[in-house]
């Protein structure tokens, strides 16, 4: 960021990419440390590493740096991830960390997590939250969910499920807990191997008519399903954020999530807090939301006030604070 325009411009982007050779070879090589001299080329003030790294030597050449950090789940959970992942991640993060100027965390949760894994002084983290895709702050009509209703063959009430199929994201105790729920499940997201529990599952207790798994949504897709959904369901054991329930809040869909971690602050006051490994109480969540309506309303009223403090405004205020803090 040149510190003379750097704020006065608007939709100027310039894409920085390897020029020489062996920087175009050695691309990875080129952002831990070779991008570093072309920054100060183009005369930046200011680099911020998005994905929890900025290159070796920006202290050197007098460029100012932030560092987002979205979590430290391969720290929590490391049977999640390949040790030579874990031994990648926690050398670029812990780098990043101590070395940047600044540090944006995306939660307290994780701002926590940087405290307790490196030892980093609190007053050196800042947390920013993210916001979501604006095609879920529009309202939808009814003319466009019975478009994709029937594009898709999708039923006129269900639960919904968004988010890579994986263990960690514990799609399977919503599955479980379906037995006696009247109105069926859509699962959206990624597949990996975890599926396959999930599949024999539903086969072993004949729940084929009350689970729909679906993926290849586009976002304004995904955005009107967020909206023809009962409830979204997201009992996920760990997340440094959770950018689905922000998209939930928006889209005006009730919320049932976990009641620890950084859900509570995803989620707000009006969300409804389960125990993630307690199949009887998320069973016991969604039968309490289908039945109440009044409940229901005050959940989706209170849920789209309360992901106001998301919205984009806000999060490029507080970033832009953060960069004339350094410079």
């Amino acid at each position: 960021m040149n510190s003379s325009v750097r704020f006065e411009k608007e939709n100027d982007e310039t894409i920085r990419l390897p020029q020489t050779k062996l920087d175009k070879f050695f691309p990875a090589l080129w952002r831990s440390s070779g991008i570093v001299s072309d920054l100060k080329n183009d005369h930046v003030d200011l680099f911020h590493g998005l994905t929890g790294e900025i290159p070796h030597g920006l202290n050197t050449r007098e460029i100012k740096s932030v560092v987002t950090i979205h979590d430290l789940i391969f720290l929590r959970y490391p049977d999640l991830y390949k040790p030579i992942d874990r031994w990648i991640y926690n050398k670029k993060f812990r780098f990043a960390v101590t070395n940047a100027d600044r540090i944006i965390a995306i939660s307290e949760q994780t701002k926590s997590d940087i405290i307790n894994y490196y030892n980093i002084p609190k007053n050196k983290i800042e947390v920013i939250y993210q916001g979501c895709h604006p095609c879920f702050k529009e309202p939808k009509s009814q003319a466009q969910k019975d478009v994709l209703r029937q594009q898709y063959n999708l039923p006129d009430e269900f639960l919904l499920s968004v988010g890579s199929i994986e263990k960690r994201k514990n799609v399977l105790q919503i599955v479980k807990a379906m037995h006696d729920i009247d109105i069926p499940l859509l699962i959206i997201g990624k597949e990996t191997p975890y599926l396959n529990e999930i599949k024999t599952f539903i086969a072993a207790h004949k729940l084929e008519n009350k689970i729909i798994i679906k993926q290849g949504f586009t976002v304004e897709e995904l955005s009107t399903i967020y909206a023809m959904a009962s409830i979204f369901i997201y009992p996920s054991i760990f997340e440094g954020f959770g950018i689905p329930i922000i998209e939930a809040l928006y889209s005006g869909t009730p919320i049932i999530t976990t009641n620890s971690g950084v859900f509570p602050e995803a989620g707000g006051p009006s969300s409804y807090y389960i125990d993630p490994s307690d199949v009887e109480e998320i069973n016991a969540a969604i039968k309490t939301i289908l039945t109440d309506t009044q409940l229901k309303t005050l959940m989706i009223q209170q849920g789209l006030r309360y992901a106001q403090k998301f919205n984009d405004e806000k999060i490029a205020s507080d970033l832009i604070d953060c960069y004339k803090f350094l410079l």
